[in-house]
């Protein structure tokens, strides 16, 4: 209890700190200003130019007050249909994830991946640590879909293949989720990703299913039995939670009388690489030609529209 007053704490001297540094230079580049000075002019136009980017991403995080938003994530890829491009796509998604991260600075670890057949992935669950990481990336929940000539097809046609990404907000410590022993069927088996790091021989991944909602977690990226089934309790207790509070939106939704339908086949984006180059958000309508761009991880205009989306609805 201590360490989460204390992590909530520091959060919020940051968040003091922040605000207080860029409301200084902005002081700072007015003071500046009335010297009237030309020496200073391209100086000061740069620094104004930082102020009102660095003061729009400040405003915009504003609206990110849910509980877990300005915390971490766990985020699962899962290849659908579509056969070995769909696994390729699902790869294809991974690394756009992370490099999204990175130009964040934020952490990642591959907590689990399942190779493809041929190629690609079959899916892959990953913690993203990072200050509004569960904030922004709750914005890609839901089915990715890609249009392409494939690359596995002799006579080069066009397919479209279909990826499931998941998202949870990574609770750690601060989220007490009471699971009960007796509901958990827990395995263990030898690692068989081709990502891991810390490969071994004997069985330290681990499997858990919980039986009252047959959700399964695995790891087996971490060094130790003990430390795979750490996190994957971790991803699990994420899961349940996520879980009730789907419920309790469809709850409220049939209250309201409106229609939630989270089928599979609803993909809530599109990545056409042929005929035509465009990637296109089917919630917001956002959508810019720069496919390249996207794929390496710039996807914050598509993460704001959505979230200014969701607000104005």
């Amino acid at each position: 209890m201590a360490r989460q007053t204390m992590q909530q704490l520091s959060t919020l001297q940051e968040e003091v700190k922040y605000w207080g540094d860029l409301r200084q230079r902005i002081q700072d580049a007015q003071e500046l200003t009335a010297l009237e000075d030309d020496d200073l002019l391209s100086d000061l136009l740069a620094e104004a130019e930082t102020l009102e980017t660095e003061l729009a991403q400040a405003e915009f995080q504003l609206m990110l007050a849910g509980p877990y938003d300005r915390g971490n994530a766990i985020l699962a890829i899962h290849g659908g249909a579509g056969g070995t491009d769909a696994q390729d796509w699902a790869q294809m998604l991974l690394r756009m994830f992370l490099r999204w991260a990175e130009r964040r600075g934020f952490k990642t670890e591959i907590l689990d991946d399942l190779a493809g057949e041929e190629a690609g992935i079959k899916s892959a669950t990953v913690s993203i640590s990072g200050r509004f990481a569960y904030g922004y990336l709750k914005s890609e929940r839901g089915v990715h879909r890609l249009v392409r000539l494939s690359p596995f097809d002799s006579a080069h046609r066009r397919h479209t293949s279909f990826v499931l990404v998941e998202v949870w907000p990574d609770l750690g410590d601060e989220v007490k989720v009471d699971i009960n022993p007796d509901d958990l069927e827990i395995g263990k088996y030898r690692s068989s990703s081709a990502g891991g790091q810390h490969m071994q021989k004997n069985e330290t991944a681990v499997r858990i299913v919980h039986l009252p909602t047959g959700i399964v977690v695995t790891c087996q990226n971490e060094r130790s039995q003990t430390q795979n089934r750490e996190t994957a309790m971790r991803v699990l207790k994420a899961r349940l939670l996520q879980l009730e509070e789907e419920k309790r939106r469809q709850e409220l939704a049939a209250l309201k009388g409106e229609h939630m339908d989270a089928a599979w086949g609803n993909q809530i984006r599109s990545y056409v690489l042929h005929p035509y180059q465009m990637v296109k958000d089917h919630r917001t309508d956002y959508e810019t030609g720069n496919v390249q761009g996207v794929l390496d991880g710039d996807l914050d205009a598509f993460m704001e529209a959505y979230l200014r989306y969701t607000i104005s609805a």
